[in-house]
């Protein structure tokens, strides 16, 4: 019998399947059940209010999404008062997407989102390809966030993926999260002008599902002991399979639930199908399997 249960970083999930960050919220409810999900990663939190980007903030490519949100939110205290006891009211695993303008904003936010009701994990979204900010920002997260509190780190766009996710972990990280999505631009054929109103913007989708199969790939082979949640163009169970054979412990679903909200669901089935399948009994068993194993070892 094929189960989906997971540990991440500690947390015991019914599913290696989670939303990305903003991907999971009130809208997505209406057509999948979050309680079904590992966890649901709400949208970026900021210490104060964001408007956001310039509209246009999303334009399809060939097999792709690219976006520039801008990180619109109602702040931290917005998001205490009207989000956040939302998804505590429907018992879901809630990881809380954090960003900071400064190491202080960093610290402040880990202190008071770390208190707040129903958060089981934080993560804390990074924008920088620089090993050594990335280890400052995470280190400032843990030392402020409760004794026990999971920290995921999502990795910034860019930069030498295996040391950003060593800094990360080596100042306190539990599980690293890649990819954000990888730079890209789109020029209108009208406006003779980048199509998006920031310009440039984050490719996602499955035109990206190799990069960051790559990615992860290249960060278990070098931190094997390290848990990873694999983000990139997974739009089937077989994509979410493939991110555990590369070495990931859990994935994150983004721009396949634009096109469909209630691909989760479906995915979720495929995945039982492939786990059945390939007679692996549960997603820890397919996790790095596609490396080179020693002899005579299978998992």
């Amino acid at each position: 019998m094929t189960g989906l249960g997971t540990e991440l970083a500690g947390l015991q999930l019914c599913s290696p399947l989670l939303t990305a960050a903003g991907c999971g919220g009130r809208e997505l409810a209406a057509f999948t059940d979050l309680t079904s999900l590992g966890a649901v990663v709400t949208r970026t939190v900021t210490l104060d209010p964001q408007a956001g980007s310039p509209p246009p903030r999303t334009v399809e490519t060939p097999s792709g999404l690219l976006s520039a949100t801008g990180q619109q939110n109602p702040g931290l205290q917005g998001f205490l008062a009207t989000e956040l006891p939302w998804f505590a009211q429907q018992q879901v695993r809630t990881v809380v997407s954090i960003s900071g303008a400064s190491l202080g904003e960093y610290g402040e936010l880990a202190r008071r989102i770390g208190t707040g009701p129903g958060v089981d994990a934080v993560e804390v979204h990074l924008t920088v390809a620089d090993a050594y900010q990335t280890g400052k920002a995470v280190h400032v997260v843990r030392r402020d966030l409760p004794r026990g509190m999971p920290v995921l780190a999502k990795l910034g766009p860019g930069g030498d993926v295996v040391e950003l996710a060593r800094a990360a972990v080596d100042n306190g990280a539990d599980a690293v999260v890649v990819s954000q999505g990888f730079p890209g631009l789109v020029i209108d054929p009208v406006t003779l002008r980048p199509a998006l109103g920031a310009g440039g913007g984050l490719l996602s989708g499955p035109a990206v599902h190799a990069l960051a199969l790559r990615c992860v790939w290249d960060v278990h082979q070098a931190l094997p002991d390290v848990p990873v949640v694999g983000v990139g163009g997974i739009s089937s169970g077989f994509d979410v399979l493939a991110m555990l054979l590369a070495g990931a412990t859990a994935v994150q679903l983004g721009s396949v639930l634009f096109r469909d909200p209630s691909a989760a669901t479906r995915i979720t089935a495929e995945l039982v199908d492939e786990l059945a399948r390939h007679d692996l009994a549960s997603p820890a068993h397919a996790v790095g399997l596609g490396h080179p194993q020693p002899e005579g070892i299978r998992r």
